[in-house]
């Protein structure tokens, strides 16, 4: 008789712990449902917007890409000479490196690595440029340029304005040492690279005088007062730099010199060809 009761109790506690289980499951199964639903009610509605890009990307392709731009990256109409005068002179081609001094400048950089000025700014900062220097009498300034690219264009630039150049060599000291023979004053000192001509400018920083710089997107900035940003290592970029330096600066000081015409600055002018 005890073991019929035992066995009764085990069915019972056996029957019990099916009943759990099968609530449970059904429990699971009704919190599940709302999910399964929420998630076919989320899958429909992200269809609903594909079709709704779909259409359109279907728009999108009749579209003229090459009028879809920037306007900082709209072709200038004013500009100092044709835009494809700068780039046949690859005056907007920098080097591999940038400085966080003239990242500014820098447009965006090339499949091999060679950073992109923007062009229609270099275009503006020539002008300023040219303007800051105007502001001197051309006894009152030197150009330096240890570059042999540039040793051509400066001479030009020089012959023109009446301007004081040194190129290949820069005698150190002979705006600071009064017991150099050589020594003279002057009031602005132009360079074509902070680094290449880093006496002139220090000379320039120790007599705390203003110092103008062509700079790459290489070159720090440290110690310049005025900078005009370009190609600063190819004979053509800094041959049409300093042809417009050269224009405007005779025509702002309303010198009675007649400005030489660009292929005189820029050997092969007129067989160059601007980039595809």
């Amino acid at each position: 008789m005890a073991k019929t009761d035992k066995t009764e109790d085990s069915k019972t506690a056996d029957a019990a712990t099916e009943e759990k289980e099968v609530k449970k499951t059904r429990k699971k199964a009704d919190a599940e449902k709302p999910e399964t639903s929420d998630k076919k009610a989320k899958l429909a509605k992200l269809l609903e917007k594909a079709k709704k890009l779909e259409g359109k990307v279907e728009e999108v392709k009749d579209v003229d890409l090459k009028k879809q731009v920037k306007p900082e990256d709209e072709e200038k109409k004013d500009t100092l000479v044709p835009m494809e005068d700068y780039l046949k002179a690859s005056i907007h081609l920098g080097t591999r490196v940038i400085t966080p001094d003239m990242r500014q400048y820098v447009y965006r950089r090339r499949a091999d690595g060679l950073a992109v000025f923007n062009t229609a700014l270099l275009d503006d900062k020539i002008r300023a440029g040219a303007a800051y220097l105007a502001q001197f009498a051309p006894e009152e300034i030197i150009i330096v340029c240890k570059r042999e690219a540039g040793w051509h264009a400066v001479k030009k630039f020089a012959e023109t304005t009446g301007i004081r150049a040194f190129t290949k060599k820069y005698p150190a000291g002979i705006l600071t040492n009064t017991n150099l023979e050589n020594f003279f004053e002057c009031n602005l000192v132009f360079i074509c690279d902070p680094w290449l001509d880093k006496n002139a400018l220090q000379d320039a920083n120790r007599i705390r005088i203003p110092a103008l710089s062509i700079c790459d997107t290489n070159n720090f900035t440290a110690g310049i007062t005025q900078i005009i940003p370009g190609n600063n290592k190819s004979a053509k970029s800094l041959g049409i730099i300093f042809y417009l330096l050269t224009k405007i600066y005779v025509e702002a000081r309303k010198l009675d010199k007649k400005v030489p015409p660009v292929q005189e600055f820029i050997d092969n002018w007129d067989t160059l060809l601007p980039p595809k």
